[in-house]
């Protein structure tokens, strides 16, 4: 009996640690960066955290999207864009399907935008602007839109980088089409469009749903505006936000209960409006304005009030409710981040690994890893204890679950 006892004791321990679900998404499940898995590391010996696997893989600067034990990216080998499929465990490819043809930019070859994994489908879009619906088994393609022919969407300078959203039965992208093409919604099971309003640029930024004041709406940060439209497609309100090169490509980011936050780079800085709600419809109200934060390529992370994030190569904390800095840091250049309990987990754009407290004291990094030797300007996923890094060459898993230990009794 005291055996049986022991062994439940250590396997109680052992099993302690709990992992979130998976990172279906841009930016993980809720769109704002943030993993709820528990039981992470919070350092790693000098020899740094142990790397599950490499493999080579093409251009492009699509992020990892995880869902069913299969990670889901997009790449490019001249002359074609590809979305591909790889098994969770070995990095293994399962599938890779041509999407399009290469996007070739001085900034970067390749695809830019994410792919959305919603239950047995993929929703891809390329750089050159082809959306398409894809079996999440194989890759066969469900159904497909060439969002330049058929709406007249104006490819920006750096490429389509908006991440599909879905809500509900519809699939929401920022077209960037004329004469009421900007915006579309398509039915997400045959590609039939269910509505499409307004005339805009196509931002770089991905849409976001949002619940404030019991109105449900959609956030597209376009290239001239953060736009609030009805899941039916009504435009309820626009607050007008003018970048060089049209370059709005953070996420919008909302602060509870009733607040937004967006950040551009190029001398523009940041804001934060409040949403509020008449007659059942939304409107904009500006609270501050600020050039303390200029996201460029990656979006910040809010967390108990402050938001962390790169102001242009500067990782900082803000107040998010006042833009008053808090600390700043250099040399990880244009880097992204994500957080995951109390732990910013932030990637710099050579492939610095660094695990810092998300705290608005001081900067305090707890671990440090070069964990990449290339341009790293994609955003890491993180799901069951796996961190996934991305360059330009290679793809990268990290076991960040923190050492098993178990005392007896």
């Amino acid at each position: 009996m005291k055996k049986q006892i022991l062994l439940v004791t250590l396997l109680l321990t052992l099993t302690a640690i709990t992992f979130a679900a998976d990172w279906p998404q841009w930016r993980g499940l809720n769109r704002d960066g943030i993993s709820k898995e528990t039981g992470l590391a919070q350092g790693w010996p000098k020899t740094g955290p142990t790397v599950v696997w490499r493999v080579p893989i093409g251009e492009g600067y699509s992020a990892v999207s995880i869902a069913a034990g299969r990670l889901y990216t997009m790449d490019a080998k001249d002359p074609d864009e590809f979305v591909v499929c790889l098994n969770q465990a070995d990095g293994k490819v399962l599938w890779r399907i041509r999407i399009d043809e290469m996007f070739n930019n001085d900034q970067g070859n390749g695809p830019r935008s994410t792919p959305t994994v919603d239950g047995k489908v993929v929703y891809a879009l390329s750089a050159n602007g082809t959306l398409a619906a894809l079996n999440a088994a194989n890759g066969n393609r469900i159904w497909s839109h060439n969002l330049r022919s058929e709406f007249d969407s104006r490819i920006p300078t750096w490429g389509t980088a908006t991440s599909p959203l879905v809500e509900g039965n519809l699939l929401l992208v920022d077209v960037g089409g004329k004469a009421g093409h900007a915006l579309i919604a398509f039915n997400k099971q045959d590609g039939s469009i269910a509505w499409k309003t307004h005339s805009d640029l196509q931002g770089y930024a991905s849409p976001i749903a949002v619940t404030i004041g019991g109105v449900r709406q959609i956030l597209f940060f376009t290239g001239r505006a953060l736009v609030s439209v009805s899941p039916q497609g009504k435009v309820y309100s626009k607050y007008d936000w003018s970048t060089d090169y049209n370059a709005n490509i953070a996420t919008p980011i909302l602060v509870p209960p009733d607040k937004i936050f967006i950040s551009t780079n190029y001398g523009t800085g940041a804001a934060l409006v409040r949403v509020i709600i008449s007659g059942g419809n939304p409107a904009f109200q500006q609270i501050w304005k600020s050039k303390v934060m200029e996201n460029h390529f990656n979006s910040s992370v809010l967390y108990q009030g402050n938001l962390y994030g790169f102001d242009n190569a500067v990782l900082k904390c803000i107040d998010a409710g006042t833009g008053a800095e808090k600390w700043k840091k250099s040399g990880l250049g244009k880097g992204s981040l994500i957080l995951a309990g109390n732990t910013l987990i932030v990637l710099g754009d050579r492939g610095q690994l660094a695990l810092v407290d998300a705290t608005p004291a001081e900067y305090k990094e707890k671990a440090f890893y070069q964990a990449m030797q290339a341009k790293t300007w994609t955003m890491p996923s993180l799901a069951h204890g796996k961190l996934y890094l991305r360059s330009q060459r290679e793809l990268i898993s990290i076991d960040l679950t923190a050492p098993k230990t178990a005392s007896i009794p």
